[in-house]
């Protein structure tokens, strides 16, 4: 062999040997971590409702997370919770029992009357008079995890219509969260935090909802043919829901409607616009609350035409947001996003009687009643039941102690009577949710139950049949009849990132892994009681 080719083969063979090491360091140079990250509930959501008005959605909103994202079909909560409790197992990646949040209010036992489990008197109110902060919050949150990886110079704020759900999915490291006050319709927070941003004091100050409150007004976005599956009448008389001055109820109307989840979007795109969020050398983190859970004040038992287009307009506001994140942020393209639902509401309004579904009414100032009478005939007298909330009844632990007797024996007593009542499906008493027995109506695994607030007994009313306000309750805005119905404790998940594909998962998800996902994809730590590990969305693309 010449000279001159021993040299052409010896280039040849450093180039490729170069380029192979070029090729194996590029593969093994970790991707760059998104500058955003966008964290998103939505109340009720639900993956057959998308699917049969996929057709009516823009190529921007839902349709660009189906088609461009993961979708997670079945995150599974274990049981229904509400939206903060659902919000507070997505964002610390922990069961109820642990993180500490297993329901927006608790029975408090001293002063006999439900109070938010955020309640905390140690604090002040920021355009309200509550006095909350997420100090009942036990464990670290994705936006704290964040925080504390970024030492603080990232950013975390949340925008949601309610305390509860602001508290839960901010977490104690925060920068700010708000929600709207449902008295003075003002956003407002906690002094927990200790920053107020610009747009919330122009909005405030500026451009209240109370001024633009009148001029709003719900009628369907579409011509009613449009909606789907639609009996032939509501053609003939659409909805029409509005929100006036002299309603006592006015913003909790509007905060039950979808036309709140407009202006939480624009909230985030003030926030994305003024305070450039995901364009510093750290993370920043927004998180955003959305409802699509069925509108409970209008007139007609059938609210099929209100809920398809509390789909259409969210359709809507996720478009807008992406849009402003491309636009005014740093693109969709340097974002995290994750979008998950929760389970829907349990409860529905009761069928009109001329379609003689059975229904009844449970009584709960009638069940403690008839709880004392018989406690009383077997212990003497006293006031052994006292109080009933969210489907729990609450003994009177100081009498019992005081009479010597076996809290769990007065309790399954207790739950065998109720379990004899008119209208009562199943009763369990505390013991046999622990101990797994509680499989059928009540279905509460014992992960989503918060030992040191729990109700002496659970009760689960027959579907159909309505819980009676009749003082014993929280007190509804609604003075409709609502009426208990089971539903699947699931909601659909949507997982936007830089450098993943579209795919499906198909199997049940248990909701707890979505927190560790995240946080895997940002190669940051999990929220420290995160327990399950993180999805391999690489795997399934």
């Amino acid at each position: 062999m010449s000279v001159k080719k021993k040299l052409i083969n010896t280039g040849l063979l450093s180039v490729l040997v170069a380029s192979m090491v070029t090729m194996s360091l590029s593969a093994q140079q970790p991707t760059k971590r998104p500058t955003l990250v966008v964290g998103i509930v939505v109340d009720g959501l639900s993956l057959d409702q998308i699917n049969l008005l996929k057709g009516h959605f823009g190529a921007d909103g839902f349709n660009r997370l189906m088609n461009r994202g993961i979708t997670i079909t079945d995150l599974d909560f274990g049981s229904a919770l509400d939206p903060a409790a659902a919000s507070a197992v997505l964002y610390t990646g922990a069961s109820p029992s642990i993180n500490g949040i297993d329901a927006k209010t608790i029975y408090d036992r001293t002063t006999r009357r439900p109070k938010s489990t955020f309640n905390d008197g140690k604090t002040l109110g920021n355009f309200t008079t509550e006095t909350l902060s997420p100090k009942a919050m036990r464990v670290s949150t994705i936006g704290d995890e964040i925080r504390i990886s970024t030492g603080g110079l990232g950013h975390v704020y949340t925008i949601a219509p309610q305390s509860s759900q602001a508290l839960a999915m901010s977490g104690s490291a925060a920068n700010s969260a708000f929600w709207i006050n449902d008295i003075t319709g003002k956003w407002a927070t906690t002094t927990f935090y200790k920053e107020v941003p610009t747009p919330i004091l122009n909005s405030n100050h500026r451009n209240p909802l109370e001024i633009k409150l009148d001029t709003i007004t719900w009628t369907p976005l579409k011509n009613v043919s449009v909606y789907p599956d639609l009996p032939s009448y509501k053609s003939v008389a659409p909805f029409r829901h509005s929100f006036v001055r002299n309603d006592y109820d006015r913003y909790r109307r509007f905060m039950a409607s979808p036309m709140v989840n407009r202006e939480v979007t624009s909230m985030a795109i003030d926030y994305i616009n003024a305070m450039n969020l995901g364009k510093g050398e750290n993370f920043d983190m927004i998180n955003l609350a959305y409802t699509l859970s069925p509108y409970t004040y209008g007139r007609d038992v059938d609210s099929r035409m209100e809920l398809m287009d509390s789909y259409m307009r969210l359709d809507r506001e996720l478009a807008a947001l992406f849009k402003a994140i491309d636009t005014h942020g740093p693109g969709m393209n340097n974002t995290l996003l994750f979008l998950a639902g929760t389970p829907a509401t349990p409860s529905t309004r009761r069928e009109e009687d001329r379609w003689a579904v059975q229904s009844g009414e449970f009584s709960p100032r009638r069940a403690i009643s008839l709880l004392n009478v018989y406690l009383t005939a077997l212990h003497g007298n006293g006031d052994w039941v006292t109080g009933f909330h969210d489907n729990k009844f609450y003994l009177n632990h100081d009498l019992i102690k005081k009479r010597g007797l076996d809290l769990k024996k007065v309790r399954s007593s207790a739950s065998e009577l109720l379990n004899q009542m008119e209208g009562v499906a199943e009763a369990f008493s505390i013991e046999d949710i622990i101990n797994g027995k509680a499989v059928e109506t009540v279905a509460v695994p014992r992960r989503n139950v918060n030992i040191s607030t729990a109700g002496d007994i659970y009760v689960s009313v027959i579907p159909g049949w309505e819980v009676i306000d009749d003082g014993t309750t929280v007190p509804h805005a609604t003075t409709y009849p609502m009426a208990q119905r089971f539903v699947a404790p699931i909601a659909p998940a949507f997982i936007l990132a830089p450098n993943t594909g579209a795919a499906t998962i198909s199997t049940p998800v248990d909701a707890r892994a979505l927190a560790p996902t995240i946080t895997s994809i940002l190669r940051i730590r999990a929220p420290n009681a995160a327990l399950l590990p993180p999805l391999r969305l690489n795997s399934r693309l």
